[in-house]
């Protein structure tokens, strides 16, 4: 079982920045491919960000791209998101993900493993 664990949500005002990870299982880590993804109330679960197998692609939501950044630490089974300028619309739970595709995908269906999320709270 590959159970990705999310940490580094909280509240926070405009403008400020906070950093998530997400422990992932050793054996996934190096090879599969990872995203973020967030979903706020009432609405639907959109992707964030995705990282490819080997750290070398990335793809970005237009509404993140400049601000937000993905990236993972093999030696600490770990994977980051990076968020800057945070603004209240990027209120969400955030989710990371394992896909065993190993490209930077964006669409969801693809991720096959979920963590069970983290509150970001973005203040005015």
């Amino acid at each position: 079982q590959v159970q990705p664990v999310e940490s580094g949500g909280g509240s926070v005002q405009a403008g400020r920045s906070l950093r998530l990870s997400c422990e992932v299982p050793e054996r996934t880590n190096s090879n599969w491919a990872v995203g973020w993804f967030r979903q706020a109330a009432g609405k639907e679960r959109e992707f964030v960000a995705a990282l490819n197998w080997s750290g070398q692609e990335t793809a970005y939501a237009d509404a993140v791209k400049g601000r937000f950044t993905i990236s993972k630490d093999n030696a600490q089974n770990t994977l980051y998101l990076q968020m800057h300028s945070l603004k209240p619309e990027d209120t969400a739970v955030y989710y990371c993900a394992v896909t065993t595709v190993l490209a930077a995908v964006v669409d969801s269906r693809w991720y096959r493993y979920w963590g069970q999320g983290t509150q970001v709270t973005v203040s005015s």
